[in-house]
């Protein structure tokens, strides 16, 4: 038994060292992560009888990055997901079987390709294209954001440009017409402009499934658009400074089961009756973003002061009546960097704001108070792009505003809950933050946010109707983030 015990070492430690010798062979590294969050929050709901809650996650990463030869490399990232003591995992459990573990990132690099000068890089992998806007990892969330597709690059003096091909949605066989959903990118960037970069977007979305509106049912939603755009942001004079413009045109199948005037039928009496959207309605949003930011390196905790807006266009009564759909669409943003910590307003296709469009108006504030702690303060103002008042059709047929009691020929009164005179404004936002560099792989984050209602967003919300509206929520955390 002795000699048996002696040789099973042996082989485990020719194994190691075999091993070892491999991987040095084909240049393999490993690193990984471990970021555990507790929450306090009552922001789900905002009645006055909600109890907070208490939530506490952990992400796991482990990576694994191969040099296999100079033109090739791959990457393979698993990633593990989970709540403290959710079902599945928790302490009266014999085994784990929550199913978080899953497959994060898994691409391959190859440097050029096929000798045209382009880098492939293909299969499942993160996309984040300048500041989150439009593609981004959504990294504050647990399981964050990975697509699967394919990402040529090719870099030239100053410019990079960048193909991007995502396989959003693929369906599979079950259906008698095609219900895939794919997304393709240009992305060309220019380095030196204007003291800083400047990014252009073509964005094509073929969605032939109806994303917009959660269905997949219908052959005709046949959703082909564009988002065609600009980016740019530097230093000049002084100041940090971003602006931003994107414009969507294109189909916008889906929208009539988003706002369907069905749904009210003759509620305007005959003179006023909206022919409202078709399957065949097109597609006219915008955005846009400005950021202003100066930095006081001299000062005491040396501050940072920023201006911040933001405006996504929203649903007006004029562009439904000539079906146009105006919200705007967001993509797969990181929205939790852009629209408050809180995240009240994530909703790609515009339903956090009864697709009437957002406007943030913000003033942030960095300082450093001392070594190795960084302190940041955030102020939002939101408010819909559009007003209730000024769209009172829209209103009604979201479900904003009442149903008149009688088909009038007259313009529509407010009979429901919603009020036509609330104006645009739906809260204030206060987000505090504290990051401590702990040592070069520990990261301690702690943070409070208060989000303080107005009746718009009461209205819109519109789940506290019966325990009664909180006009403040409350929410907190205690991060760590340890890299290794």
């Amino acid at each position: 038994m002795k000699r048996n015990f002696v040789i099973g070492i042996a082989m485990m430690v020719a194994a190691v060292f075999v091993g070892t010798e491999i991987a040095q062979a084909a240049d393999i590294s490993f690193s990984g992560s471990i970021r555990t969050r507790y929450e306090h929050e009552n922001r789900t709901a905002m009645t006055v009888n909600q109890e907070p809650q208490d939530i506490t996650a952990t992400q796991v990463r482990l990576n694994v990055k191969a040099n296999i030869n100079p033109d090739t490399s791959a990457f393979i990232q698993m990633q593990d997901e989970r709540n403290w003591g959710a079902v599945g995992g928790n302490s009266y459990d014999v085994q784990d079987t929550e199913d978080g573990l899953g497959l994060h990132q898994a691409f391959f690099t190859l440097k050029n390709f096929a000798g045209t000068g382009l880098t492939a890089k293909v299969g499942r992998q993160e996309v984040v294209l300048d500041g989150h806007r439009l593609f981004g990892h959504t990294g504050w969330t647990t399981g964050a954001q990975t697509h699967d597709g394919l990402r040529l690059s090719h870099a030239h003096d100053n410019m990079t440009m960048n193909y991007i091909y995502l396989a959003n949605v693929e369906q599979g066989a079950a259906f008698s017409f095609d219900p895939d959903v794919s997304t393709h990118v240009v992305h060309n960037n220019f380095q030196g402009v204007l003291g800083g970069a400047l990014s252009t977007y073509v964005v094509f979305t073929d969605d032939h499934c109806g994303v917009a509106d959660n269905e997949c049912t219908d052959v005709t939603n046949d959703n082909q658009w564009f988002t065609l755009g600009f980016r740019q942001a530097g230093k000049m004079y002084g100041l940090d400074y971003r602006a931003e413009y994107y414009y969507q045109t294109g189909k916008a199948d889906g929208a009539d089961a988003i706002i369907a005037p069905t749904n009210v039928a003759n509620a305007y009496g005959t003179a006023h009756n909206l022919s409202g959207f078709t399957p065949g309605s097109n597609r006219d949003a915008y955005m846009f973003g400005v950021r202003v930011g100066k930095s006081f390196k001299n000062v005491t905790w040396k501050p940072k002061i920023t201006l911040w807006y933001d405006y996504l266009s929203g649903q007006t009564d004029e562009g439904m009546e000539e079906g146009d759909w105006e919200s705007f669409d967001t993509h797969f943003d990181t929205g939790h960097k852009f629209y408050g910590f809180m995240d009240f307003f994530l909703n790609n296709t515009g339903s956090n704001t009864n697709y009437l469009g957002l406007q943030d108006i913000a003033i942030k504030l960095v300082m450093k108070p001392a070594p190795k702690w960084t302190f940041k303060a955030d102020v939002h103002q939101f408010h819909t792009a559009q007003s209730v008042g000024s769209n009172p059709d829209v209103s009604t047929i979201t479900g904003l505003l009442g149903v008149p009691s009688s088909n009038a020929t007259s313009n529509i009164q407010t009979l429901g809950s919603g009020d036509r005179g609330a104006g645009t404004e739906l809260g204030t936002e206060v987000d505090l933050t504290l990051v401590h560099a702990y040592n070069p792989n520990v990261k301690l984050s702690f943070g409070y946010s208060q989000f303080m209602a107005e009746t718009l967003f009461h209205d819109i919300d519109d789940n506290s109707a019966v325990n009664g509206y909180s006009n403040t929520s409350h929410w907190s955390y205690v991060q760590a983030a340890v890299k290794f």
